[in-house]
């Protein structure tokens, strides 16, 4: 095997980063780092090779990755996210300089599974947008085997996180210049966190009647998941400034389109840290739309309960749209995530979806399922020790071949 040369950028807040290096570096590949801040530091070790601290402009920081480029030899970039701010420079020139971009993500299918493509994730997936493409293509592939399963308490990954930040009290002399990618500080989403399972066990109770009445009734329902203002699935990869927007867009238009008697069931994001009210922004648009008594909000739930008995499901990219196909269950999609195939999410204007909601195709959905599968997800987690190892072992095969799986069959 050719030997590479691989410059990680930044990564999760886990020893995930550090492992998969010394896999890299055990394999006899080269490895070098890019520290931004000082949480870049504290998790990483400095016998796995060169590694370098960017203390200048974003403005500085092309110049200051391609002198790594050059130094190094470098063949390939690893990356968490690919709309970080101190990636981009990384990214937009790489591909003109020979090197090959390696994104990590969140799994498209969860939990067992972490993302890892060429270029970009989401909007930016080579992925393409054929449904010919996943049929044929998913039906010449082997099914896979199950995954290995693993338990990742979120307990584990907030003592990450926390160590992470605290780590980054030392930024103002460390890294004065460096800005977190996250429009929320650290000690503000804590606090949100803090609120929210305090909370959590009183919703607990109040939503399972609640989600039991849905599915129980005789009206039909929809399902409208909400997601992350801060995400970049929202940011970078939605025409919606805000879950706010996304709420007065389909409010408004299930008033004006949906059956007399209908309901639509508004589900929050388990993680929202509530800095927000999302009940307040939905009584306000029930009562502007003239919707009392159609809308039914959720703060937890069984989702897969509530999809394989929904009418339909709209969402702007979230991966509730992969469980809801996954269960059969008819879905429009406000945006173009990946599953946002003819087939699969519905076709034609919001407001024919309200009246004659089509299920998707089950065959393109396993066949589209195979495919993502067998290129862009691993068998493993960012958190726990057994993910950990899994996606290390996982996805040093990938990084370590060429072409990827992806390109392979494209």
């Amino acid at each position: 095997m050719q030997k590479r040369a691989f410059l990680f950028l930044q990564g999760v807040c886990s020893p995930f980063y550090q492992r998969l290096a010394q896999r890299l570096k055990s394999d006899g590949h080269l490895v070098v780092k890019v520290h931004f801040n000082a949480g870049d530091i504290a998790y990483w070790h400095r016998s796995l090779g060169p590694s370098h601290l960017f203390r200048g402009r974003l403005d500085e920081l092309p110049g200051f990755i391609q002198s790594l480029w050059a130094r190094y030899a470098i063949t390939d970039q690893v990356l968490f996210g690919d709309r970080r701010p101190v990636h981009r420079a990384a990214i937009d020139h790489a591909e003109a300089a020979g090197i090959r971009t390696h994104v990590f993500e969140e799994g498209y299918f969860r939990p067992f599974w972490i993302t890892l493509e060429r270029d970009g994730v989401n909007g930016h997936s080579l992925l393409p947008r054929d449904p010919s493409w996943f049929f044929e293509t998913g039906k010449a592939l082997p099914a896979l085997p199950k995954p290995v399963r693993f338990k990742s308490s979120f307990k584990l990954r907030a003592r990450h996180d926390v160590a992470y930040h605290a780590a980054g009290l030392a930024n103002p002399l460390i890294a004065p210049r460096y800005r977190n990618h996250a429009p929320i500080t650290a000690p503000v989403e804590y606090a949100g966190y803090i609120k929210r399972f305090t909370l959590l066990k009183q919703w607990k109770k109040r939503d399972a009647r609640r989600v039991k009445a849905l599915i129980e009734g005789h009206a039909p329902y929809y399902l409208l998941p909400l997601q992350l203002d801060s995400d970049a699935q929202i940011r970078d990869h939605s025409p919606y400034a805000n879950m706010e927007e996304v709420m007065d867009h389909v409010l408004g238009s299930f008033a004006r389109h949906a059956p007399p008697g209908s309901i639509l069931c508004v589900k929050n994001h388990p993680l929202d840290m509530r800095l927000i009210s999302h009940l307040h922004t939905l009584k306000r648009l029930e009562r502007f739309y003239d919707l009392e008594g159609r809308i039914v909000y959720l703060e937890s739930g069984d989702l897969e309960a509530l999809l394989k008995h929904a009418a339909g499901t709209v969402t702007v990219n979230s991966t509730v749209g992969i469980v809801a196909l996954e269960n059969g269950c008819p879905t429009f999609a406000l945006s173009d995530p990946i599953y946002h195939l003819a087939g699969l999410t519905c076709e034609g204007p919001l407001e024919e979806f309200w009246q004659a909601p089509a299920k998707p195709d089950a065959r393109l959905f396993d066949y589209f399922r195979n495919t993502v599968m067998h290129t862009v997800q691993v068998n493993g987690g960012f958190y726990c020790t057994v993910g950990i190892e899994l996606a290390v072992t996982n996805a040093a095969r990938i990084l370590e071949a060429c072409p990827s799986p992806l390109e392979r069959l494209l």
